[in-house]
């Protein structure tokens, strides 16, 4: 890689696994300052890849999660084709994350083996799992030689922030930054099963606002009805912005927070990536596998046996993982981080 290239990232679907990619970013570009790399990625992801510094552009993937749509696949991929990449890095293991830079006629795809995609990624690695058990540095490790040895000291995630737009959107949702502004992340785009319970959050809330806290909740549309009930089950002492932001001035707003108290989700992630003091809160995934990228983490669960079981929703029906984590625990662990 010593000669100048311009790169094409295609970007996981999810909001964390976004942020999780960014070190892979960085290692592209220490190792060729002058490539140009642009992300092929989801619309819903597109906010957290204009705050990293080493994206040029980004391109928007307009499927549906599932979606095949082979036809436009191919069009898009031979519009993308007129920036003449030099390599892609396939970050998804499905066959049709690979369809377009394929399609596209990218002379080298970088990528796991995934499902029956030989060909398609013709720069294929093989995962070992033992030695990268962390998803941030199977992505970054991509950008390695395929025998070079691993290395296992990764870049800080950081983002942008917009310091104007934030200003502007704090003025138009009424709100005042604080050093004391606590952000609450209820939601969890996988599943129930990552969802700490909504009558906890309340409470919690209610202890913030006591200890002279403001108390934001932060979510998307989806998450507005259950922002909704944690006002209510806090007797108002938070102040609902579910659906009330785009992912953009969300992130923007969670620059505010003096601790920021989340499940294991996208907007987990992007606290990591702001350097905001962090409780995550993991039920039935695990912290050894995707934990917050940031030193200023600290990650609550409870070590229950079936823990973690990676469902979506509970199979064994009762939730413990989650229910068993009580709002006294959480509670001390936060007056730990901001002692």
């Amino acid at each position: 890689m010593s000669s100048p290239q311009h790169i094409l990232v295609v970007a996981p679907s999810w909001v964390g696994d976004a942020v999780l990619s960014q070190p892979l970013l960085c290692r592209l570009k220490a190792r060729n300052p002058e490539c140009v790399i642009d992300v092929l990625a989801p619309p819903w992801t597109r906010a957290v890849f204009e705050r990293m510094p080493q994206v040029t552009a980004v391109h928007d993937l307009p499927f549906a999660h599932g979606e095949l749509a082979l036809r436009k696949r191919y069009a898009l991929a031979q519009n993308l084709a007129k920036h003449e990449y030099t390599q892609a890095f396939v970050l998804p293991n499905s066959l049709k994350s690979a369809l377009i830079p394929f399609f596209a006629r990218i002379p080298r795809r970088t990528g796991y083996v995934g499902e029956a995609r030989w060909g398609l990624v013709n720069d294929a690695r093989k995962l070992d799992k033992q030695a990268l058990p962390l998803m941030i540095e199977r992505f970054a490790a991509l950008a390695e030689d395929e025998n070079a040895s691993s290395l296992r000291a990764l870049a800080e995630v950081s983002l942008r922030i917009d310091v104007v737009a934030r200003d502007a959107t704090l003025k138009k949702l009424g709100l005042a930054a604080t050093p004391r502004v606590a952000v609450l992340c209820p939601g969890a785009e996988y599943g129930p099963a990552k969802r700490w319970p909504i009558e906890y959050f309340g409470a919690l809330a209610q202890r913030f606002s006591a200890d002279g806290w403001q108390v934001w909740i932060a979510g998307s549309n989806k998450d507005a009805t259950v922002g909704a009930d944690i006002v209510k089950a806090a007797d108002g002492k938070c102040i609902n912005l579910c659906g009330r932001t785009t992912l953009a001035e969300a992130i923007d707003l969670m620059s505010c927070a003096g601790h920021v108290v989340s499940n294991d989700s996208g907007l987990m992630h992007v606290a990591a990536a702001l350097d905001r003091p962090l409780t995550a809160l993991y039920g039935s995934s695990s912290p050894a596998f995707t934990p917050p990228p940031s030193l200023h983490a600290r990650i609550v669960k409870t070590g229950i046996a079936c823990s973690p079981c990676f469902k979506r929703e509970c199979p064994l029906g009762h939730f413990k993982c989650m229910r068993e984590l009580s709002v006294d625990t959480v509670w001390r662990e936060i007056a730990l981080a901001t002692a």
